[in-house]
């Protein structure tokens, strides 16, 4: 135990006569650990966000959106819309129970004379309340909910507090949107998503007088099928009726909607985080693989140096397995000092981005940040710095003391 220690002081002396050298080649280990770190646990994060928001849904809800499921991100950014007559065929649908139509515009909203950017989200309330507070457990804050046909809102959670118009959202205040007034009736608690409580409620005729869109297309009808009716069999029954609509429109079959359950969004959404990180973690294995090179480098280098120590001190006893033991903890300090100002790092830089996504987006997004992953990044740096480190020490252990008294390195 003392000569582990005795080792130790002397790996952390040499690291100290060698300053400028041992910090660049802490900063490349540093640079590494830091992209795992903080793209692991944005990448993680998003995944658990995403799969939240799907658990939101229920297991048995069903989403029919417009745009092909191979590009459905460019599909709706692109603003495609399910039409009036694909809403009505979904609801004429023998299993379906619920079919609730929503549609959602970026609209400016003023209250307290700050005018903020929101989504605006229309839904047909007779039947939008019993779907949401049913089947998506959404339930109210405080207030009541709007009567059909008036001009009356709910808000989410976010517009409502205080940091949103820098005054509290309450229900009988009055609001402006896109030049009308509405009455706030009630204000939901939090959603479990960032989009749906930055948003806020009217009903569907409301809707349409507001935007000026009297089409009476859709962005997304959630369904949910009968008891006892499985939501895969629904999903093909919804396909196969919105595709006889296309074949009279159009005389073709190609579709230009997307019928999704929640084991097929969770499937999709698994896939492409799964795919970020494998592609995350490669970029910061070269990183991290150019750090180690740098470690090996500095620690021939350090073996050239100290010829003639190493040389002093096998003549006065110390064995090969001393040796390397005095060159692996030198390396691996180097590798643990730099895995450590990595996870450092990247933990600052991922809450930071936490926090700008949170207070400027409408999407949320939480850095997931586990015990495991910070000790994996220090392990592994150890790991990285000690591997860099044999084959300099091994070079070091085979000199022969009489060889290495002779030099002048």
């Amino acid at each position: 135990m003392a000569e582990v220690k005795e080792y130790f002081k002397i790996g952390i002396r040499n690291i100290k006569t060698r300053r400028l050298r041992s910090w660049l080649t802490i900063l490349g280990i540093v640079v590494g650990i830091f992209l795992v770190i903080a793209l692991i646990s944005l990448s993680s994060g998003l995944k658990n966000s995403i799969m939240k928001q799907l658990n939101a849904l229920g297991g048995d809800i069903i989403m029919v959106m417009p745009g092909s499921m191979d590009n459905l991100m460019m599909t709706m950014a692109g603003g495609q819309k399910l039409s009036k007559e694909d809403i009505q065929a979904v609801k004429e649908i023998r299993n379906v129970d619920v079919a609730l139509h929503m549609d959602q515009r970026s609209q400016f909203i003023r209250f307290n004379n700050v005018q903020k950017s929101v989504y605006l989200i229309g839904m047909p309330w007779d039947e939008g309340k019993g779907f949401l507070t049913n089947f998506q457990g959404w339930d109210l804050r405080e207030g009541t909910w709007p009567t059909p046909g008036k001009r009356e809102l709910i808000a989410g959670s976010i517009v409502a507090d205080e940091d949103f118009f820098g005054q509290e959202l309450t229900p009988g205040d009055t609001v402006v949107v896109n030049g009308r007034k509405f009455k706030v009736k009630g204000i939901l608690n939090s959603v479990g998503n960032q989009q749906d409580d930055m948003a806020i409620y009217v009903d569907w005729p409301i809707y349409q007088e507001t935007t000026g869109d009297r089409s009476g297309d859709a962005f997304v009808i959630m369904v949910r099928p009968k008891d006892g009716v499985l939501p895969d069999d629904l999903a093909e029954e919804i396909e196969d009726a919105l595709d006889e609509i296309r074949k009279r429109r159009r005389g073709t079959d190609v579709s230009d909607f997307s019928v999704i359950t929640s084991e097929k969004m969770s499937s999709i959404a698994g896939g492409i985080t799964g795919a970020i990180q494998v592609a995350v973690f490669l970029f910061a294995a070269i990183s991290i693989f150019v750090g180690g090179l740098s470690i090996t480098n500095t620690m021939y280098t350090a073996v050239r140096e100290r010829t003639r120590e190493i040389g002093v001190m096998k003549a006065v006893g110390a064995t090969n397995k001393a040796i390397i033991t005095i060159f692996l903890i030198e390396s691996g300090i180097v590798g643990l000092v730099g895995g450590a100002g990595g996870v450092i790092f990247g933990l600052t830089v991922a809450k930071l981005v936490e926090y700008y996504v949170k207070g400027d987006s409408a999407f949320g997004l939480e850095a997931y940040i586990s015990p495991q992953l910070i000790i994996f990044g220090l392990l592994f740096s150890f790991f990285v710095g000690c591997m860099a480190g044999y084959f300099p020490a091994r070079r070091a252990a085979k000199l022969k003391p009489t060889e290495a008294l002779r030099s002048y390195e």
